[in-house]
């Protein structure tokens, strides 16, 4: 057994027998793991001796949680463009639900249109938490995140604007693109992110541009709900949020986490 570094890439997967693990990324190679979750969390990693390439497995969502909770309005820009309010004192908050999640290389599937007519991509920064906590002082806060990852909080921006709050509108079967990968060590408080669609840059921000910070979210739903290890918080989206059409491609690039891509169908 070794202890895990304070920076890794981490991953799940499948592979070609059907049997998920997660593994370590270096180089495009995947050291296997016979840790699992709990595990990893400790910061224990046992290596089964296994290497597989990137390219020659199905990579999966990096955690499956209890839960997936995201802030709104994070971003006074973004606030700005979709109707919200910014520079908010407390932040907006909804919950995703599991079926809602998609893996990196997932179809993102737009639904039919007497359901919506205005399907949207945000790319965002998310949390993995790595520990129980209820009650966080917000000075503890980020010790109780295991690392980040990426998620595109998909939105049919036209029921969130219609219905009293966030669920219809968020909560559609492959809203919930995440991954592809867990990073440790990472400090969230400065992370850029760059989306794409179809090749052209159409969101670009910062996690040091939120109004709100970080370890105050955490410690701010802490109180509201126990957080459970491989919960995810998705921290918001900066400006630049747009509509989407079948046959879309949609990359969420984060600094120092990687690409989330999806195709849209």
């Amino acid at each position: 057994m070794q202890v895990l570094q304070k920076t890794q890439k981490i991953v799940r997967y499948q592979n070609h027998h059907g049997e998920i693990h997660y593994g370590i990324v270096k180089d495009g190679i995947i050291l296997q793991l016979s840790s699992n979750f709990h595990e990893l969390v400790n910061k224990e990693i046992k290596y089964d001796g296994v290497k597989v390439k990137y390219s020659d497995v199905k990579i999966l969502e990096p955690v499956k949680p209890s839960k997936v909770i995201n802030f709104g309005w994070t971003y006074a820009d973004h606030a700005k463009e979709t109707g919200g309010k910014s520079n908010l004192v407390e932040p907006v908050m909804f919950l995703k639900p599991l079926s809602s999640l998609i893996p990196d290389k997932g179809e993102i599937s737009l639904p039919p249109s007497h359901l919506t007519n205005q399907v949207e991509l945000e790319g965002e920064v998310a949390l993995v938490i790595g520990k129980r906590g209820k009650n966080i002082k917000e000075e503890d806060a980020l010790d109780y995140v295991f690392g980040c990852t990426i998620l595109n909080d998909v939105t049919a921006r036209d029921l969130t604007k219609s219905d009293p709050q966030f669920t219809r509108g968020k909560g559609f079967d492959t809203f919930g693109p995440l991954g592809p990968c867990i990073v440790t060590g990472l400090d969230p408080s400065n992370l850029r992110i760059v989306t794409t669609l179809n090749g052209n840059v159409v969101q670009d921000g910062n996690t040091n541009q939120m109004t709100l910070t970080i370890p105050y979210l955490i410690s701010w739903i802490s109180q509201v709900m126990t957080l459970e290890p491989g919960d995810i918080l998705a921290t918001g989206s900066p400006s630049g949020s747009c509509p989407l059409k079948s046959g879309d491609v949609v990359v969420v690039e984060v600094e120092r986490i990687g690409k989330l891509c999806n195709y849209v169908q």
